[in-house]
C-alpha cells in the first residue's frame, strides 16, 4: 500500500487500526495513549519523526469524542481551561520545534530513552478523587499553577509525547488538587491544545502522512468514545487499572522492539 507511506502492508495497517483503538480507549480514560502509537509506529517502519507527527494527527482528532462526552456530563473545569490553553499551544509547538532539529536516527535514540521514563512516571500511586470533589479549587492554582503545569507538559508533548495524558492527570490530581475525574476530563483539553500546537509543526516539516492518518482517526475517535463513556460510568478504578493496561501493552512493545 504505497499510498499510505513506506510500503504498509494490510496486516500492518489492522495492526495499526487496532493500536489506534486501543491507544485511544487508553488516551481518554487515563492518558498515555501515544505510549501505544508511538512504538507501534516505529515497528511499523516509519521513520521516528514521522512517527511523532501521525501519532499527533490521530490524537489531536480522536480526542474529539472524549472532550464530547466530558463536556456533556458536565466534568470539565472551565476555569482552569481559559488559563491552560494557551499555555498547552504555545508549549507543545515550542517542543516539537525543537525535536525537528535533531536527525532521525538521534530522534530514534530519544524515543527510546524516554519511553522507559515516561512508564516510571506514570507509576506514581493516584489518590481516590472521590472524597475531595466538592472541595473549589484556589484561584492562584487556576492563575499560575495550572498554566505552568501545561505549558511544561505541553512542551514535553511536543518534544516526545508518550505519557502526556498521564502526567496532565497527575499534575491536576496530584499536585493541583483537581478531583480524578475532573482531572481526566480537563486534563483531555489542555492534551487536545498540546496535540494541536505540536501537530502544527509536524505539519509544516512534512512529517505527517495523511492518507494513513484517515483510517486510524476513525478507531482512536470509536476508542476515545467507549473510553470516556467508561470512565464515566466506572470512575477513578477503572482510570487507575487503565493505566496498568497501558503500561503492560507498552512494556510488550519495547521488548519486541529491542529483542528483535
Amino acid at each position: 500500500m504505497e499510498w499510505l507511506g513506506n510500503d504498509i502492508t494490510l496486516w500492518v495497517l489492522v495492526a495499526l487500526m487496532l493500536s489506534a483503538f486501543a491507544a485511544g480507549f487508553i488516551d481518554s480514560v487515563a492518558g498515555g495513549g501515544g505510549l501505544i502509537l508511538v512504538p507501534s509506529f516505529i515497528l511499523a517502519g516509519l521513520p521516528p519523526q514521522v512517527a511523532l507527527g501521525q501519532e499527533k494527527i490521530v490524537s489531536t482528532l480522536g480526542t474529539i469524542a472524549a472532550i464530547r462526552n466530558f463536556v456533556r456530563n458536565k466534568c470539565v473545569v472551565w476555569t482552569a481551561v481559559a488559563t491552560g490553553i494557551p499555555a498547552g499551544l504555545i508549549g507543545a509547538y515550542v517542543g516539537a520545534e525543537a525535536i525537528l532539529y535533531f536527525d532521525p536516527d538521534t530522534v530514534g535514540k530519544i524515543i527510546l530513552a524516554m519511553l522507559p521514563i515516561g512508564i516510571v512516571l506514570s507509576f506514581i500511586p493516584k489518590k481516590s478523587g472521590e472524597q475531595d470533589k466538592d472541595v473549589p479549587i484556589n484561584k492562584n492554582v487556576i492563575l499560575f499553577g495550572v498554566p505552568a503545569a501545561v505549558f511544561v507538559i505541553g512542551f514535553y508533548d511536543g518534544f516526545f509525547g508518550p505519557g502526556t495524558g498521564s502526567f496532565l492527570i497527575l499534575a491536576l490530581h496530584y499536585l493541583l488538587k483537581f478531583d480524578l475525574v475532573a482531572a481526566s476530563a480537563t486534563s483531555k483539553l489542555f492534551n487536545f491544545a498540546s496535540n494541536v500546537g505540536a501537530l502544527i509543526a509536524f505539519m509544516l516539516a512534512g512529517s505527517v502522512l495523511y492518507a494513513l492518518a484517515v483510517p486510524l482517526v476513525i478507531m482512536n475517535l470509536l476508542g476515545n468514545h467507549v473510553g470516556s463513556s467508561s470512565a464515566m460510568k466506572y470512575g477513578p478504578k477503572l482510570i487507575q487499572r487503565t493505566i496498568s493496561l497501558s503500561l503492560s501493552l507498552l512494556m510488550i512493545s519495547l521488548g519486541y522492539k529491542f529483542i528483535f
